[in-house]
């Protein structure tokens, strides 16, 4: 049988430059979602993009294919996610954080996802 749960996704986008007290924005973000528990986080490496600033970022172009875009995803409960949104949105100072509703759906017997 499979069960159902309210869910939200985090993600939030940045490129692979971003510091948070003197080290990669990306690594603070996953070791603070780490300590605070948060059932599951992936990080994903872009092959190519730009932001607001229209550049464009891509191994093709060697000066700019250090500052590869990031996305990381979070699947967690709103109680979870609503909570950790304040502290998450002082440290992405560039990037976007996008929430959205979802439903995570799994077999009645796991234990694994949102909280």
């Amino acid at each position: 049988m499979l069960k159902k749960e309210k869910a939200k996704k985090l993600t939030i986008y940045l490129d692979e430059t971003e510091q948070w007290r003197g080290r990669a924005l990306y690594e603070a973000l996953i070791e603070f979602f780490h300590r605070h528990q948060v059932a599951g986080v992936s990080l994903f490496r872009g092959f190519a993009g730009y932001g607001q600033s229209r550049i464009l970022h891509t191994p093709k172009i060697l000066r700019l294919s250090e500052n590869l875009p990031i996305k990381l995803e979070v699947i967690e409960s709103p109680r979870v996610i609503d909570r950790l949104l304040p502290e998450i949105a002082q440290m992405v100072q560039k990037g976007l954080i996008e929430v959205s509703d979802s439903e995570v759906i799994r077999p009645e017997s796991s234990t694994a996802g949102p909280h």
